[in-house]
This record gives structure tokens, C-alpha cells and sequence, in this order.
């Protein structure tokens, strides 16, 4: 691998090839997180059961990252390279899994296509998040993370639509017919999973990767590291040299992806009572609860798309840092202020929010945290920073359906307002964040 300092620095359209596949790999993240509530609850789950069907992404999240960025850090290929057979593979088995999702005819069923559907869209996600480090110098890797952030919201923005597009403007039916799923979100997950595959199979095609630059000793380390108890020891012991600055990171991942995983799953069901007064899954009126929210996560998405290249020019005025906790403190207020929101069209103002801080969660711990990490292990030490995405959500899943029941008499609403206040906590932590690009002091 070369140095941070010798890297070439790559056009526009370089930047744009390498990222492209993000915009299909979020189509599966956003129709996962905008209508997997819905599905569970039109197949009968209880609103206090929700966070536990969840589960299924953070454990596979926890079992695939590290592992697959230990794999892609020890894979070269002449033709395929380091990142891009994972890039191939994991997409292949997501687009499979999106067309099955809602295809489920039962609770059990769509629990089990989302743990393979989460674990396949690991296995392609993952070492994009290494790809930036891999092939841009430590200049370019903030706008590298910033343009992976462009394609993720726009790929959300339209992914989360299309419920409403199908419904809208195609005439799609939107009613569940004997419990099963409505056309508009089967039509969806077809289009999303036709989307996903070629998205990321145009950035296999046109993105190169450049091989180690003593290939001898990179085939020495290969046969020395070679085999699953060598792999499983690397693994875990890489958990006690974290760089201080990825432990730092920890806290504020942590409390930042419990106000997520709240709001991914609680929203739907919150809009459901909080505005269409209802709860019955079955009615027409949850239903279009649901396709509202699938506006507003694309409200989200695309002011997060927008704000990706706007932040790193207030980093670059002020500091990665602080713009990371001035968004999340902006995120976690909109976030809270669902509850006091009835009308129907008021619902996208605290998204605007939510995208801000959406647009710096994806941005800025990763450019942090790529100028602290040594460079032939960024694959390994991005999927074991995924840990601390996957702890909180592991966290939310088991606790939040008890909190919701006996805290908050069911009201999921207001778990939304301790999201909230979780975003809020996480922006005043950022404080303690040591970012290595940044003299000390700042």
C-alpha cells in the first residue's frame, strides 16, 4: 500500500466512479430502514416486539464487518484487486435478498431474508469504507467520505420514494390484500434490487485499485496469516491496540446510532398514532402513515446529500470536530421535536435537521478516523469501527421495546424524543474526540 503522502490525487469523475456503488448499496439500506417496520407489523408484530426483530442487522453487522475487512486487507487479485470482489459478491446476494423480502408471507420469514439481506449488504459496504483510504491521500480523504455521503443520500432520497411514487403517480396498489405486503412496496424492493447490483458492479468496472507495492512480501504475509484461527486471533487482539482516537469515537458512535435505530424503527408506527391516529397495521391509514415516512427519510437523505459537500468546507474554516457536534446537537433537537408535531405537513421540518446530522455521521467520524489508522489494516480496524454502530443497535433492540412499553405506555413517539436526546449527548461528546490531522489544542 502506498503511503497517505504519495498518493496520486484523483479527478472528480475518479471520485465519482469509486463512490458510485454507494448509491445503489443505499437503495437496500433505505428501503430496509424506511419499510422493515411496516413489513414486520403488516405480518402481524407487535409495535413492543419490533426492536427485537431488529436485531437481526446489528449481530450480523457485528459477526461480518471485522471479518470481512480482515479478508479484503489480505485478498489481491490481478484482475478483481483488493476490494472489489466484495464489492461483487455482497451485491449480488443483497439484490437476491431484496427481491425476497417482501415476498415474506410470514413474521419468521421476513426475520430471517433481513438477516441474510443485512449481512450480504455488509459484505459490499464495508470495504468501500476502506477503498477511500486505500486509494486517497489524507487531502483528498475527507471529500472522498463527503462524496461516498452524496450517493448515499440520493440513493436514500429515491429509495425511500418509491413507495410513494409507485402509489402516487403509477396507480400501484397501497392496501395490504389478506395480510400480505402492498404492491407498492414489492414494486420497490424489485427496483432497489435491480439498482443496487448495477450501481455497484459500474464501480467494479471502472474504479482500479493499485496492488501492494512489494507484492513478494504482501504473498509472504498472505501464506503466514492464512487460515480461520489465524484470521479469529488477528481479529481479536487488534481490540486492544484501538488507536486513542477510535476509543474516543466509540462514545460518540454509540450514542449516535441508538437515536438512529430509534428513529428507523419507531418512526412509522410513531406518525402512525401521533398524526393519522392509528396503530392497526392493517388499515388504510397506517399504510399511508408508512409512505409518509418513506417522504420524510427521503427529506432526510437528500439534505444529506446537499450538506456532504458543504461541511467540509465549515471543517475546513473551523474543525472536523466541531462541525460533527454542531450537527449532531442540531439532529438530536429536530429529533425531539417530532412529538410536538400534528399536521401532516409540518413532518418534514425536523428531517431537515436529522440530514444535517445524517450527512456528518457518515462523513466526519471516518475522516477522523482514517488519518489514525495505519494503512494495511484499514479495512480490519473500518469493520471493527463498525462494532460501535452494531453495540448500539444490539443495545437499542434488546431495551428499547421494554423502555417503549412500561416508560412510555407504548407511545413510541416518545422514543423518538429519548433518540433525541441520545444525538444531543452524542454532539456534547465529540468534545473529547482527538483528531491526529488537527494541530493539539484545537
Amino acid at each position: 500500500m502506498q503511503s497517505s503522502s504519495s498518493k496520486p490525487i484523483l479527478s472528480f469523475w475518479q471520485l465519482w466512479n469509486m463512490s458510485f456503488g454507494f448509491f445503489g448499496i443505499q437503495f437496500g439500506f433505505a428501503l430496509q430502514n424506511a419499510n422493515t417496520s411496516r413489513i414486520f407489523s403488516t405480518l402481524g408484530a407487535n409495535p413492543d416486539d419490533l426492536s427485537l426483530f431488529w436485531l437481526a442487522a446489528p449481530v450480523t453487522g457485528l459477526l461480518v464487518q471485522p471479518i470481512i475487512g480482515y479478508l479484503s486487507d489480505n485478498t489481491w487479485h490481478p484482475t478483481w484487486g483488493r476490494r472489489r470482489p466484495f464489492f461483487f459478491i455482497g451485491a449480488l446476494l443483497a439484490s437476491i435478498a431484496l427481491f425476497l423480502m417482501p415476498n415474506s408471507t410470514a413474521l419468521w420469514m421476513a426475520v430471517v431474508v433481513l438477516w441474510l439481506m443485512d449481512g450480504a449488504i455488509n459484505v459490499s459496504m464495508e470495504p468501500f469504507r476502506a477503498f477511500v483510504g486505500d486509494k486517497l491521500g489524507s487531502s483528498q480523504q475527507t471529500a472522498g467520505f463527503a462524496m461516498q455521503t452524496f450517493f448515499i443520500g440520493w440513493g436514500a432520497v429515491i429509495a425511500s420514494l418509491l413507495p410513494t411514487i409507485f402509489a402516487d403517480f403509477l396507480g400501484v396498489s397501497n392496501v395490504p390484500v389478506n395480510g400480505a405486503i402492498p404492491d407498492t412496496v414489492r414494486y420497490s424492493f424489485y427496483a432497489g434490487g435491480a439498482i443496487y447490483f448495477l450501481a455497484v458492479l459500474w464501480t467494479v468496472l471502472t474504479a482500479k485499485e493499485t496492488p501492494p507495492e512489494d507484492m513478494e512480501a504482501f504473498r509472504a504475509e498472505q501464506r503466514r496469516t492464512k487460515g480461520l484461527g489465524h484470521a479469529l486471533k488477528e481479529i481479536m487482539g487488534g481490540f486492544t491496540n484501538m488507536p486513542k482516537t477510535m476509543v474516543q469515537l466509540a462514545a460518540v458512535q454509540f450514542f449516535s446510532w441508538i437515536a438512529l435505530f430509534a428513529m428507523w424503527i419507531y418512526t412509522t408506527s410513531a406518525i402512525g398514532e401521533n398524526v393519522f391516529g392509528t396503530t392497526d397495521a392493517q388499515s388504510v391509514a397506517f399504510q399511508e402513515a408508512g409512505n409518509r415516512v418513506g417522504v420524510m427519510f427521503a427529506v432526510y437523505s437528500g439534505v444529506s446529500a446537499l450538506a456532504a459537500f458543504i461541511l467540509p468546507i465549515f471543517a475546513r474554516k473551523t474543525s472536523r470536530k466541531f462541525v460533527h457536534m454542531s450537527c449532531l446537537l442540531i439532529g438530536g433537537v429536530s429529533l425531539f421535536s417530532i412529538y410536538a408535531i400534528h399536521d401532516l405537513n409540518l413532518l418534514f421540518v425536523p428531517m431537515i435537521g436529522v440530514g444535517i446530522a445524517w450527512a456528518s455521521i457518515l462523513t466526519m467520524p471516518y475522516a477522523i478516523l482514517a488519518g489514525a489508522l495505519p494503512a494495511k489494516r484499514m479495512g480490519y480496524y473500518m469493520g471493527v469501527f463498525n462494532f460501535f454502530i452494531t453495540i448500539p443497535q444490539i443495545v437499542s433492540g434488546v431495551l428499547l421495546g421494554f423502555v417503549t412499553k412500561h416508560w412510555f405506555a407504548g407511545h413510541t413517539v416518545k422514543t423518538l424524543m429519548l433518540g433525541g436526546v441520545c444525538m444531543a449527548v452524542a454532539g456534547v461528546l465529540t468534545l473529547a474526540v482527538r483528531d491526529n490531522a488537527e494541530p493539539a489544542g484545537h
